[in-house]
Order: C-alpha cells, then sequence, then structure tokens
C-alpha cells in the first residue's frame, strides 16, 4: 500500500474523465485536523461528495441527524458515513490514499491518533470492497508495518533504492548552493548536505 506520484497522476486523469473517485489525505503533524483520524474523515466525505450526485442521499441525512451541523458528529459516527458511502453499488471504483501517515503522532498511549487511522485502513481493507482501493505513504514505523504488512498484496520500498537517495542529495544540494548559504566555505556545504542526507532516513 504504497504510492508513487505517476500512479497517483493517473488516478487524478481517471476522476477527471468519471472513472474513478479519489480522495487525498496529507497527515501533517503541524496541524491538528491533518494529523487525527476526524480530519481524514472529514476530508474524506467532503472530497467525494463533490465527485458524486451519488452520495448526496446518505450525506444529506447524516447533515440532518447531526442537527443541520450544529451538532459535531463522533469520529464512529464520520467512520459508519464513509463505509455506507464505499458500499453503494454501481459506483465506479474510490481510491483513498492516506499520504504520510508516519505523521500522525504515536505517544505512548492505547489509542493513539495513528493508531485511530491505522485501524479505519485496517476495517475499510477486510471489508474486501471490490470498488474500493486504499494506498497509504510511510516510513517503514514497526507499529504502522504490523498492521500494513498483513493487510498488502502490493508494497514499494523506496528507503533502500539508489535512485531515491541520489533524487534527496541532489534537492539537498539545490537547497544550499541557493541565497545566503552560497557564501558559506565549500567545506561547511559539504558537512551540510552529509548530514542533512545522513538524517533524512530516505524521506
Amino acid at each position: 500500500m504504497f504510492a508513487s506520484s505517476t500512479i497517483i497522476e493517473d488516478i487524478h486523469d481517471m476522476r477527471k474523465a468519471g472513472l474513478a473517485s479519489l480522495a487525498f489525505f496529507y497527515c501533517d503533524f503541524r496541524e491538528d485536523r491533518k494529523k487525527e483520524l476526524r480530519g481524514l474523515l472529514s476530508s474524506f466525505l467532503v472530497q467525494l461528495y463533490h465527485q458524486s450526485d451519488s452520495y448526496f442521499d446518505i450525506l444529506s441525512k447524516f447533515y440532518s441527524e447531526h442537527d443541520e451541523g450544529s451538532r459535531p458528529p463522533r469520529d464512529d459516527a464520520l467512520a459508519r458515513c464513509l463505509k455506507e458511502l464505499l458500499k453503494l453499488s454501481g459506483m465506479a471504483p474510490v481510491y483513498l490514499i492516506v499520504d504520510a501517515l508516519d505523521e500522525c503522532p504515536n505517544p505512548s498511549i492505547v489509542r493513539s491518533p495513528r493508531a485511530k487511522v491505522l485501524s479505519l485502513v485496517e476495517e475499510l481493507v477486510k471489508t474486501q470492497n471490490q470498488n474500493l482501493r486504499v494506498c497509504v505513504t510511510s516510513r517503514p514505523e514497526l507499529d504502522i508495518k504490523n498492521v500494513l504488512d498483513p493487510l498488502i498484496f502490493r508494497s514499494v520500498s523506496l528507503h533502500d533504492e539508489r535512485g531515491q537517495t541520489k533524487d534527496i542529495e541532489a534537492y539537498i544540494k539545490s537547497v544550499i548552493s541557493t541565497h545566503t548559504i552560497k557564501r558559506w566555505k565549500e567545506e561547511h556545504r559539504r558537512l551540510a548536505t552529509d548530514v542533512l542526507l545522513d538524517k533524512s532516513n530516505g524521506m
């Protein structure tokens, strides 16, 4: 369940042609709504709503049940609503993409934000919905691998690829060679490049 930019571009083209629905969520530890299950579910529902009239009845009913939006729904209610949408028959394939899952915090608690997202992914995959495609990108952290490895049918690891490392190195060098950094001594620029490349951990 790992994605490349080429795959995502192909899915975008399918969506534009009406051959698929696509909902994309980028996890970001710097923003509360982008690092928790609630933000992911809300984002998926809004994105799918705008891509097919078939979702209108379910989402309109859901909106009414929560007092026209004045009563915030619980996370489990949002998850049930998403699953209802995905069960609609006769729909084009739905692609759900969770990017940078490792950005969700994982403190030492029973149900961390990351654990909740992983649980949702596991539930969705186990429904074996023929129209559903789930794609997850992440650093290979142990808790994530423990959940995803038994589920996946295709995995692509970029961490050990030479091309990935070379691209990261080229990007670091391009940034270091710009602006005020140009005035750094060559040995300092080389040291900064080596340290950043080492700390990048393939990402």
